[in-house]
């Protein structure tokens, strides 16, 4: 976002975006954020600044020297990053405000489909993970739904996002635990996932164990292949019955899949199991989506659909500030966050307007 375009007009234009009906003051005034009304007289005001640190590329110092000059506000650095870490449930609420208008897409067959993936943000000078944003993505109006903000110990599971029946969350390997899955089972949703035979044990549907790698070895080169399983019942999560759909990947993706098994396990200095090198010939997925809804070759055009949600992480870091958090503290790391999540909501539906204007 470029700090020199940030015209009073633009600026309005951005407001009118936000959700019909939200009341800014009295929201900021029940979240905190705004409680010096002699220095930041309205929320209005109080989000430009949000905004202008968190998605202009400023430091707190330039922030408040651009605020002097446009008129807006004089206010110390210190005193501004204190009213920003005060923001961060607000952003939060017109975060999820936001969202709420964009729920409720359908797609053919009745089923809602929905991606859902997780990215991480460092902060200055770390090597691990420190934020981890949780998204879902609806297929139906190609747009982000659902939006959350943990810390590092913040895992990836099906439990994260609300679900109405009839809709279908499609995870990677990361999302293979029971638990998620049995969520989605009771809020009567479906999943759809790559399957991590390692940690998700299957039975067939008489409960003896599933031999994964004979049925992978029936896979053709060509049609996908199916066969009815249940997930193995654990810590009082019943089975749940699924359909295990295999399809046998080229001999060049194969191998490819392989070198960078292998490659992995070198520079960790590990050993690769035969079997995951022998896995890797195969593209499997697990889904408890009934075969009437979506066939078995539909299934793996479905999860083929995942690119979206790996193009909008992609876009997000690459459009806005959101390869590093530029703050260790946790409350002013959020507001940046929220500030830049709701900007990418709001560029969203910029661009979807600019191209439903006709010419």
């Amino acid at each position: 976002m470029d700090i020199d375009k940030y015209s009073t007009s633009d600026w309005k234009y951005l407001l009118s975006m936000l959700p019909k009906g939200l009341d800014l003051a009295k929201t900021a005034l029940e979240c905190g954020a705004l409680i010096l009304p002699r220095v930041i007289r309205d929320p209005e005001t109080l989000l430009r600044l949000v905004f202008a640190y968190a998605c202009c590329r400023l430091s707190l110092q330039q922030t408040s020297l651009w605020a002097a000059g446009q008129n807006l506000v004089q206010m110390s650095r210190v005193a501004l990053m204190n009213r920003l870490r005060q923001s961060s449930v607000w952003l939060g609420l017109l975060l999820k405000a936001t969202l709420a208008e964009r729920v409720g897409g359908l797609v053919a067959e009745g089923l809602r489909l929905r991606l859902v993936d997780a990215t991480t943000v460092p902060i200055p000078g770390s090597r691990g993970t420190d934020w981890r944003v949780h998204v879902g993505f609806d297929l139906g109006s190609l747009s982000i739904d659902s939006l959350e903000v943990t810390g590092a110990e913040g895992g990836e599971t099906y439990g994260r996002f609300a679900v109405q029946g009839r809709e279908v969350l499609i995870g990677d390997r990361g999302y293979a635990h029971r638990r998620g899955l049995w969520f989605l089972v009771q809020s009567g949703a479906y999943f759809l996932l790559r399957l991590n035979w390692q940690n998700m044990p299957l039975q067939d549907l008489q409960g003896q164990p599933f031999d994964l790698f004979q049925a992978l070895r029936q896979a053709g080169e060509e049609e996908a292949i199916e066969f009815s399983v249940q997930t193995a019942p654990t810590r009082g999560i019943p089975a749940m019955p699924a359909r295990l759909v295999v399809l046998r990947k080229s001999p060049q993706a194969a191998e490819e899949a392989r070198r960078k098994l292998l490659k992995e396990a070198k520079k960790k200095g590990k050993k690769v199991n035969p079997r995951t090198l022998e896995a890797a010939d195969y593209f499997f997925v697990l889904t408890s989506v009934p075969a009437e809804d979506l066939t078995a070759a539909q299934v793996l055009e479905v999860y083929r659909y995942r690119w979206q949600i790996e193009m909008t992480f992609k876009r997000l870091k690459e459009m806005l500030p959101l390869r590093q958090v530029p703050t260790k503290d946790p409350d002013l790391g959020k507001t940046y966050l929220y500030a830049n999540l709701l900007a990418a909501l709001l560029t969203e539906d910029l661009a979807r307007n600019f191209l439903a204007f006709s010419p």
